[in-house]
């Protein structure tokens, strides 16, 4: 599925933004697009908290539409759904009032009791819904809160949700995590000096935004090389709640034991192996909605003819460097040809640029 740049950049609106926007809006009510687009904004803080669940967002209004509950899910730190954490919220009869969720509230017992069953108990009148819930187990709640007699709409902002939660839904119809590929180039293409000694190449501005783009993700893929030569610790700046994502490690030569991938601070995986398939098999036992890659150009490279990259984000700088650089790509044109190109923004002096790979390379 892709979707336009205006999407994108819907749903990349801090979500500070856009509560300032609905104040501004003086003693207006929201309507069901607003109300919705706060649903999905809550959602969105739990990127990098939900795996193997999905983001969800909720948000509870009483009879004359004034907000009385909200909340979204993290796993990490309760098992509550976004549904339970909105009506625990609003401490107060529900008896009449509508909620609005990003996803189909579930239909089954799992780690917690059925979302469709606490709606049903606390009287709700109405459920507004983005999207349907495609996982089978947890199907058929539109069904059953209907047949409990409570009117259900579907397809709210539905392509918007779809959209930020497209990594959780290429989990379920792939077998395997969404793999995003970020690199920093040089204004004529190279990733490192010709010596390969480590280079910062981007701006503080968007190295800032990578710790964000890692806190987003469930886990961070490097290989061998990268783990080598530059000792990464690879562990978000501020990362909240004290959980940070695991980290993955490809390739076959031992990782000294003084580096920070042996510490205590996130949970490490070593994948001894060259084949790609076997590694991108390994790397999906585990449940990953979002493996964020900062790998090389040869692990990546090989990656993404593979067709195991779905999204690419390029820092480029205006900097160049010395002739005998690393090149990140043979023939950029060529690998870039089947991409769409959804986000080109700058970032300090940087442009950051945002492709799907919806093309795979030969």
């Amino acid at each position: 599925m892709t979707f336009g740049m205006d999407v994108y950049e819907l749903l990349h609106t801090p979500i500070s933004c856009y509560l300032k926007r609905v104040e501004g809006d003086g003693a207006r009510a929201m309507n069901v697009n607003e109300l919705m687009q706060r649903a999905l904004s809550l959602s969105e803080n739990g990127y990098g908290k939900t795996y193997p669940n999905p983001i969800v967002g909720a948000v509870i209004t009483d009879a004359a539409g004034t907000i009385i509950g909200e909340g979204f899910h993290q796993r990490q730190t309760s098992p509550d759904h976004a549904e339970i954490v909105a009506i625990k919220s609003a401490q107060q009869s529900l008896k009449g009032a509508t909620i609005y969720v990003t996803l189909e509230p579930c239909n089954h017992t799992g780690s917690t009791p059925p979302c469709t069953e606490a709606i049903i108990d606390a009287e709700f009148a109405r459920v507004v819904i983005s999207m349907r819930d495609p996982h089978e187990v947890a199907s058929g709640g539109v069904e059953r809160l209907r047949a409990a007699g409570i009117d259900v709409n579907l397809d709210v902002l539905g392509k918007e949700v779809q959209f930020s939660n497209r990594s959780w839904l290429h989990k379920i119809h792939t077998g395997r995590p969404r793999m995003i590929w970020k690199v920093a180039v040089s204004s004529d293409g190279k990733i490192a000096v010709g010596d390969g000694s480590p280079t910062w190449i981007s701006s503080e501005e968007s190295r800032a935004d990578v710790q964000i783009l890692r806190g987003q993700s469930d886990a961070i893929l490097i290989g061998t090389g990268t783990a080598l030569a530059d000792n990464p610790h690879l562990i978000p700046r501020n990362a909240k709640d004290g959980k940070s994502p695991d980290r993955i490690v490809v390739g076959l030569r031992d990782i000294p034991s003084t580096h920070y991938l042996n510490d205590s601070s996130a949970i490490t995986h070593f994948v001894k192996s060259q084949n790609l398939d076997e590694i991108v098999s390994e790397v999906s036992t585990h449940g990953y909605n979002q493996v964020l890659l900062e790998c090389g150009p040869t692990l990546g490279n090989a990656l993404l003819r593979a067709g195991f990259i779905d999204e690419l984000i390029i820092y480029r700088t205006p900097h160049s460097l010395d002739a005998a650089g690393i090149q990140l790509f043979e023939d950029e044109s060529a690998l870039l040809a089947g991409a769409e190109l959804i986000s080109q923004i700058a970032i300090g002096p940087d442009i950051k640029s945002h492709y799907f790979i919806s093309k795979r390379g030969s």
